[in-house]
């Protein structure tokens, strides 16, 4: 079967770097802000539960079950924040992304539209997907906005799908993208990242 290896992905915004752990002191100061994990799975962490929280991402990637980054500027060449594929299928030529959050500061950059267009173009395009699948907090109207202005697919709401941050009830809203959609979506994401790459050249 196909194994789907970690590889840089490069940007003019950021570049996804695959997680390592000299990434945890940039990781630590990125997500200080409460808001970074307000719809995590998880509450935000200090020092010790961001080193907990790389290293469990680092075993997964490791036992083949996710391929987790982190998300580097470079203006600075430091992370700000990480993402990552999940729920690997090669059979099926289907993968998720998640786990995606960025310092505050980042927000509104063209990160995180530059980010997800590196991702999808390595699925889709590197892999060869046939749809890439991402879920969010039913309540994250900030999360649903940013997956429909991607053009992703609603494919409705599972409710009680996860317990998370010690127990609290959580619905998740479902959406996906098809290698049908791809290359007008591809289109459209390189024309919204155009003014943002534009600002970031002429520094």
């Amino acid at each position: 079967m196909e194994t789907w290896r970690a590889a840089t992905l490069t940007g003019r915004v950021v570049r996804l770097e695959p997680l390592r752990r000299d990434h945890l002191g940039d990781l630590v100061a990125a997500s200080r802000d409460e808001r970074v994990w307000a719809w995590l799975p998880v509450a935000r962490p200090d020092a010790a539960g961001m080193r907990a929280w790389l290293e469990d991402a680092l075993a997964r990637a490791a036992a083949g079950l996710d391929i987790p980054f982190a998300t580097v500027s470079q203006m600075t060449g430091r992370a700000i924040g990480s993402t990552r594929y999940l729920a690997l299928r090669p059979e099926h030529r289907s993968v998720e992304i998640g786990w995606t959050w960025l310092a505050p500061e980042a927000w509104g950059t063209g990160a995180n539209v530059e980010a997800k267009l590196l991702q999808l173009g390595n699925a889709f395009e590197g892999w060869g997907c046939r749809r890439v699948e991402f879920k969010t907090d039913a309540r994250n109207e900030r999360s649903r906005g940013a997956l429909e202005a991607l053009g992703a697919r609603f494919e409705g709401v599972h409710a009680k799908h996860m317990l998370v941050r010690g127990g609290e009830s959580r619905d998740s809203a479902w959406y996906a993208i098809l290698d049908d959609d791809w290359p007008s979506l591809r289109a459209r994401l390189q024309a919204r990242l155009a003014p943002s790459t534009a600002s970031t050249s002429g520094r």
